[in-house]
C-alpha cells in the first residue's frame, strides 16, 4: 500500500491556512465550531472537547534545540479538538482550515510518516503526526485501539510566530492521551509532540512550544532548561505594573519545514562541533573570542547569538525577580538586535514593527518566533497600546507593506479538557 491509498479523501496540495487571529471561527467561538464541524461530519455530538493554547516567548528564540534556556508563556489564544470514537481502527480528522476529510487507518500512519506526508494535506500532518508519535511512544498495537473522529477549530494566528502547530499538536495529544488511556504526563506529551513536528511534518523545531502549550500558567512566563526539560514558573507582573504586551503580527507567513530554519539550525550544530561540545548551550560568553578565531564568519555569528541569547534569558528572570518588567526592555531590544544582525532571521516588516513600537514609547520589542516573517511583540504601557498599534499601521502603510494585524496576550493556562 502507498501513503496515498493508505488515505481515504482528497490528495489535496499542502499549504497554510489563511485565518488571521481573532474571537471567533467562522462565526463561532473556537469550542463551538469545532462542535459544530464535529456534528456537521458524524451526525453526533462529540465525547470530549480539549483545547491547547499557542504561545508567546518572551525571550529566548533558537535557544530550545541548542540545549538552552526559554522563557515563554502560553496566550489566551486555542485550538479546539473536537473527539468522539468510531467501531472501526480509523482515524478522520477535519478542520475548519480545510471542509474536506482525511482519514487513514491508525495501522497505516506508519506508511504515512515519515516518508509518505505529502499524501495528505500539510494541516493533516499535524493531527496525524501527533497520533502516529503517540503510538510510537506508548508502543502499542493500532489493533488494540478504538478508532476516533477529531474536528479541529483554532483562532491562534497561523505563521505568526504564536506557535499554532503547538497549540494543535498539544490539544490532539492530550485528547488522545485521555481517550486512549495512555497515561502520559505533560512532559511527555509535549515531547511526542515535538517528535510529530520534527519527524512527521519535517520541521526541526525544539521543544519550547509544546512545553509552554502544556504547561502555561495564568499571568506566568515558564522558565524553561531545554536540556533537562526542568521548569519553574516566573510572575511576569505585566498586570500590576499596568503593561501590557502587544503582538504586531506582520503577515508575512513563515513554514519552519523549509530553508532557512534548518540552515540556521545546521550552524549551530556545525559551531558546537568545532568547539567540541555536545550544544551551544555548554558555551558562555568567555568562550566567543575563542569562538571567533576558529570558524569562518557566518557560523561565528550563528553561534554569537545563542550564547547570549542564553544569558539574555537568564538576566531577564533575574530581573523580573529583582526589578519587575519595566526593566527588562533593553534585553527585549538586544535580543532583536542579535536576531536582525547574527542569526539574520528578520526581516523588513519585523524591524519595522520594532521600531515603530518604540518610536511610540513602548519599553522594549523585539521579533518573536522562529523569524522569516511573523510577529513582533512589544512591553508597552496600557495606555500606550493605542499609540503603538496606530504607530505601526502608519510605518507599514508608509514602506509599503501590508498593513498588519495589532493585538494583545495575556499569559495563561495550558492544555486542557474543555468538556
Amino acid at each position: 500500500m502507498t501513503p496515498t491509498d493508505a488515505v481515504h479523501g482528497r490528495n489535496t496540495p499542502r499549504r497554510e491556512s489563511p485565518e488571521r487571529p481573532g474571537s471567533s471561527v467562522n462565526g463561532h467561538t473556537p469550542d463551538a465550531a469545532a462542535r459544530a464541524l464535529f456534528a456537521e461530519l458524524t451526525g453526533a455530538d462529540p465525547a470530549g472537547v480539549w483545547s491547547a493554547p499557542g504561545r508567546a516567548n518572551l525571550i529566548g528564540e533558537h535557544t530550545d534545540y541548542n540545549d538552552g534556556f526559554v522563557l515563554p508563556f502560553a496566550i489566551a489564544q486555542r485550538t479546539h479538538v473536537a473527539l468522539g470514537t468510531r467501531g472501526d481502527q480509523r482515524i478522520r480528522v477535519v478542520s475548519t482550515v480545510d471542509p474536506v476529510p482525511v482519514e487513514v487507518g491508525i495501522a497505516d500512519l506508519e506508511i504515512l510518516f515519515p516518508d509518505g506526508r505529502d499524501a495528505v494535506p500539510e494541516w493533516a500532518t499535524y493531527p496525524l503526526g501527533v497520533a502516529w508519535a503517540l503510538l510510537r511512544a506508548a508502543g502499542l498495537d493500532p489493533a488494540a485501539l478504538p478508532g476516533v473522529d477529531l474536528t479541529i477549530a483554532s483562532d491562534v494566528p497561523i505563521g505568526a510566530g504564536l506557535s499554532s502547530s503547538a497549540a494543535i499538536e498539544s490539544a490532539v495529544a492530550l485528547a488522545l492521551n485521555d481517550t486512549w488511556t495512555l497515561g502520559l504526563d505533560r512532559v511527555e506529551l509535549a515531547g511526542v509532540g515535538r517528535i510529530a513536528e520534527n519527524e512527521a511534518v519535517g520541521a526541526p523545531t525544539g521543544i519550547m512550544d509544546q512545553m509552554a502549550s502544556m504547561l502555561g500558567r495564568a499571568d506566568a512566563a515558564i522558565f524553561l532548561d531545554c536540556r533537562s526539560l526542568q521548569t519553574e514558573v516566573v510572575d511576569l507582573g505585566f498586570a500590576g505594573a499596568g503593561l501590557s504586551l502587544v503582538v504586531i503580527d506582520t503577515g508575512v507567513t513563515h513554514a519552519h519545514s523549509t530553508g532557512g530554519y534548518g540552515e540556521r539550525r545546521a550552524a549551530c550544530e556545525r559551531g558546537a562541533r568545532i568547539m567540541g561540545v555536545p550544544a551551544l548551550r555548554d558555551l558562555a560568553t568567555s568562550d566567543l573570542d575563542r569562538a571567533e578565531s576558529m570558524m569562518d564568519d557566518v557560523t561565528f555569528r550563528r553561534v554569537r547569538h545563542i550564547v547570549t541569547e542564553n544569558q539574555r534569558v537568564l538576566d531577564t528572570v533575574r530581573t523580573l525577580r529583582e526589578s519587575g518588567p519595566r526593566s527588562i526592555g533593553d534585553l527585549l531590544l538586544a535580543s532583536h538586535a542579535s536576531m536582525r544582525d547574527d542569526f539574520e532571521i528578520s526581516v523588513p516588516e519585523l524591524d519595522t514593527a520594532v521600531e515603530a513600537a518604540m518610536s511610540a514609547g513602548a519599553i522594549g520589542a523585539r521579533m518573536t518566533g522562529g523569524g522569516f516573517g511573523g510577529a513582533a511583540i512589544a512591553l508597552v504601557d496600557n495606555d500606550r497600546v493605542e499609540a503603538v498599534q496606530e504607530a505601526a499601521i502608519a510605518a507599514f502603510e508608509a514602506s509599503g507593506f501590508r498593513s498588519p494585524t495589532v493585538f494583545t496576550v495575556q499569559a495563561s493556562a495550558g492544555a486542557a479538557r474543555e468538556h
